[in-house]
């Protein structure tokens, strides 16, 4: 097969043998149900989440028969306060998509294209797309439910115009392992048509003319839709849907051992294949010489993510998910309190045998009394009511904690949803309180803004494909302005220029944009900005209707002569105000020279008086050091005297006290000589008697 070819044919399954067909259909239907099977459980939870959301409540059989199932609106709340606020801030008005240039715009003819651009998508969102907008609100009120919601952005052969419709995620079959709707390797869209419709699409060529058994229509939600809605399915007729697969997948028909990019239609019950069209274009060919490399495939979905789930799958987190658990466990606690209270109001028990009272039940209106052939004494005996309790405060304070948890959880405070805080509240902490709750917002503001931007630039390929060569447009409903009406066509829509929304993804609630808006008039002010580009944000910021006609005109052009005359004259006033000016410098370079000299005058006379100050300073000093060195020479030599006389004294005093030692010494030395001589005579008597 060669792929240039199929690129100009409007269903490649013409050319196609049956038996590949067939074994094509085989294969679609067989991996859809592959993919349905693995996400069975996810689907069971939309269903329990929807019928949470919109409070279905079924009759109970427990405790008691019609017992209470109360459905507390915490998640209808949640995702009605987030449509609430994210359908007015996504689409702002009636300039949805801002273009932008791409690239080097050297005389503006690029930027001038860009605006153009701008403003022809946002008439094709609002009047050659009506339902749009519709779905749109649709979006933001399932997105916070479910968790993700998709969009689809094609060009419709049938109606002949660009189509960007919402799937809803239930209708959407993903491969298991894929990450990302741009990297799955298989999506197979599930679209319901009948008869008639299939049957166009014959007549245009877009299907084969196959035959097809009774209609047997596919539908996972078909109880929560009977029980939301409170519909059934009808019986069969002439407009009972057939189930159409619409996959988009690989599949290598050329058999060149690659796959390529391939949108197969199938019938679901029959499994025959209705029509096969490529998923690529000429661009998107690689080629490494004469042999294709890859090939990038055209994407036609566009996912809306609320918050990314943390195992990197595909569907998203939801309110669903996040508040499914705290608000059945509310349900539980109402009904619990409310059946407590029913069993306390209504007290029943047991009866002895000692009253003597009819079977059956007594009733008494209010006022009424009945005569009875006992005492109250036998009633208090055999009468026993079961021993019921007031519902439980411990039930009503944990029914708070989770409401105050899911509130916080959901962002939905009370200051959000609109109710007034307290009378002595500072302004500044009742906005820092609204902008702390509407944070959440914010983040999951900004994944919707980029998933915008992915489907306003599959809208701006499609239209460089399919959009007349020359078109004209009217944005504004004004017939008083004639510059309105622009001419647009298929080669406005090239490479160097790219579109976004116009919606500011940091901007939640009206309040803040008219806030920023508001800001604009301090700059205005100080002449730093556009009065008339201020003026105009401001007017939208506040959702003013024809705001063309509330902008006041620009000032008319002078004259050029008389401007020319007027500039003259200035030059001349300037030239006579610069003479002047020239004077009145000299003039008073003048006076400061005289004032400058008289000033050093002043201060010579001063120096030298200064300097003879100092000179009889110093005279005085030296003076004074000469009596200073004189006292000092006077005081030393007294003080040499003093020493040398108790140095002197020191002498003598050291002299008679060694004197005075020699002289005891002696005394004892001579002393110790007669006691020593007198011991020798002792020693010799002895000795003489010893002889003897």
């Amino acid at each position: 097969m060669d792929l240039t070819q199929a690129l100009d044919n409007i269903n490649v399954a013409e050319g196609l043998d049956e038996d590949l067909l067939a074994r094509l259909g085989d294969k679609v239907v067989t991996d859809f149900e592959m993919d349905e099977d693995s996400r069975s459980e996810w689907l069971e939870k939309v269903e329990d989440w929807v019928k949470l959301a919109t409070q279905v409540a079924s009759q109970k059989s427990y405790p008691w028969a019609n017992a209470s199932n109360v459905k507390f609106p915490l998640l209808a709340t949640a995702s009605m306060q987030f449509a609430a606020r994210a359908y007015p801030s996504l689409i702002p008005g009636p300039e949805m998509v801002t273009g932008m240039v791409k690239g080097n715009d050297v005389d503006g003819q690029l930027h001038q294209r860009a605006k153009r651009i701008g403003r022809h998508m946002s008439y094709q969102l609002i009047y050659d797309m009506p339902d749009w907008e519709e779905e749109m609100d649709k979006l933001c009120l399932i997105l916070p439910i479910v968790g993700c919601a998709f969009k689809k952005t094609y060009y419709d052969p049938l109606q002949e115009l660009n189509v960007s419709e919402l799937v809803m995620a239930q209708d959407l079959a993903i491969n298991y392992w894929a990450k990302s709707i741009e990297t799955a390797s298989r999506k197979t869209h599930i679209i319901q048509r009948n008869q008639n419709e299939i049957q166009e699409r014959i007549n245009l060529g877009l299907y084969l003319d196959v035959e097809l058994v009774e209609p047997i229509p596919y539908n996972s939600f078909n109880r929560v839709t009977s029980e939301t809605s409170g519909t059934r399915e009808p019986s069969e007729d002439d407009d009972t849907p057939y189930t159409i697969l619409e996959q988009h997948t690989w599949y290598d028909l050329d058999d060149d051992g690659y796959k390529e990019p391939w949108i197969i239609t199938v019938e679901h019950s029959t499994r025959k294949v209705l029509r096969i069209v490529p998923r690529f274009d000429e661009k998107g060919i690689v080629k490494n010489g004469n042999k294709i490399a890859r090939i990038k495939p055209v994407e036609y979905f566009t996912k809306f993510p609320f918050i990314p789930n943390p195992d990197g799958g595909i569907y998203d987190l939801g309110f669903g998910l996040l508040l499914g658990g705290i608000n059945n466990s509310i349900n539980t606690l109402i009904n619990q309190l409310i059946d407590a209270g029913t069993l306390n109001n209504l007290q029943g028990g047991f009866i002895g045998r000692g009253i003597r009272i009819r079977g059956g039940n007594l009733r008494f209106q209010p006022g009424e009394w009945k005569q009875a052939d006992f005492t109250g004494e036998d009633i208090a005996k055999n009468i026993f009511p079961l021993p019921t309790k007031e519902p439980s405060n411990v039930l009503f304070e944990l029914f708070g904690a989770l409401n105050s948890s899911g509130e916080k959880l959901a962002s939905i405070m009370e200051i959000a949803t609109g109710k007034l805080p307290g009378q002595n509240t500072p302004a500044t902490t009742t906005m820092a309180s609204v902008e702390q709750s509407l944070k959440i917002f914010t983040a999951i503001y900004k994944r919707l803004y980029r998933a915008l931007t992915k489907e306003y630039e599959k809208l701006y390929r499609l239209n460089g494909l399919y959009l007349d060569d020359k078109l004209y447009f009217t944005l504004n409903s004004d017939p008083s302005n004639p510059a309105v009406s622009e001419q647009i066509g298929q080669t406005d829509y090239s490479e160097d220029v790219i579109v976004k929304p116009n919606a500011d993804p940091n901007v939640v609630s009206e309040a803040q944009e008219l806030g920023r808006a508001q800001g604009l008039l301090e700059l205005v002010q100080l002449g730093t900005v556009n009065v008339q580009a201020a003026t105009k944000r401001i007017l939208e910021a506040q959702k003013q209707v024809n705001i063309a006609e509330l902008m006041a005109p620009n000032p008319p052009q002078p004259n050029p002569e008389e401007q020319e005359m007027q500039m003259k004259q200035q030059e001349m006033g300037m030239k006579m105000q610069m003479e002047q000016e020239k004077a009145a410098i000299k003039q008073k370079e003048a006076e400061f020279k005289m004032m400058m000299e008289a000033q050093k005058n002043q201060m010579d006379m001063a120096m030298k008086q200064m300097e003879l100050q100092l000179k009889e300073v110093e005279q005085n000093m030296k003076v004074k050091h000469a009596e200073m060195d004189h006292r000092m020479k006077m005081h030393q030599t007294s003080q040499q005297m003093q020493i040398a006389d108790q140095q002197n004294q020191q002498k003598v005093e050291l002299n008679q006290a060694t004197h005075e030692q020699n002289m005891k010494m002696a005394k004892e030395k001579g002393e110790m000589n007669d006691r020593k001589q007198s011991k020798q005579g002792n020693v010799a008597g002895v000795d003489k008697k010893s002889s003897n």
